[in-house]
């Protein structure tokens, strides 16, 4: 299964209304299930430095499938993933990064979110994934 571009764009939307809700100006990428980019939406005055955060952090959570922030605990130092974010072209290994799953439970795509705190990240994002369904 594969996520569709009209399932994107409301993700994205429910995204941005979170955002809104948290007075926060966020970057919001959607991939597929091939971790290919399908949508991505800048709120008007989002940091530019985000953009490509928050597409690296839809890479990782689709890439390990899982969210972003759990990756980061695994990958401290003594951790079992120490470095991990050093491979695949760069990771981001901060919350903000969720895995999609369609009603079936089946992994679809990812959501990554970047331009606030990293619990706001993770908050807009899980809004964004909640919205697949």
């Amino acid at each position: 299964m594969n996520i569709t571009l009209a399932q994107a764009e409301k993700i994205i939307s429910a995204a941005k209304e979170k955002s809104i809700a948290i007075d926060t100006k966020m970057n919001i990428a959607i991939v597929d299930a091939g971790a290919n980019l399908v949508a991505f939406g800048r709120m008007d005055g989002a940091w530019l430095g985000s953009l490509d955060i928050s597409i690296k952090k839809a890479k990782t959570a689709r890439y390990f499938d899982m969210n972003t922030g759990i990756i980061g605990e695994l990958s401290q130092p003594g951790g079992a993933l120490y470095n991990i974010e050093h491979s695949n072209n760069g990771l981001i290994t901060f919350p903000g990064g969720v895995p999609i799953k369609n009603i079936a439970g089946e992994i679809i795509g990812a959501i990554g979110v970047s331009g606030s705190s990293v619990e706001n990240d993770h908050a807009v994002a899980e809004a964004g994934a909640s919205a697949a369904i």
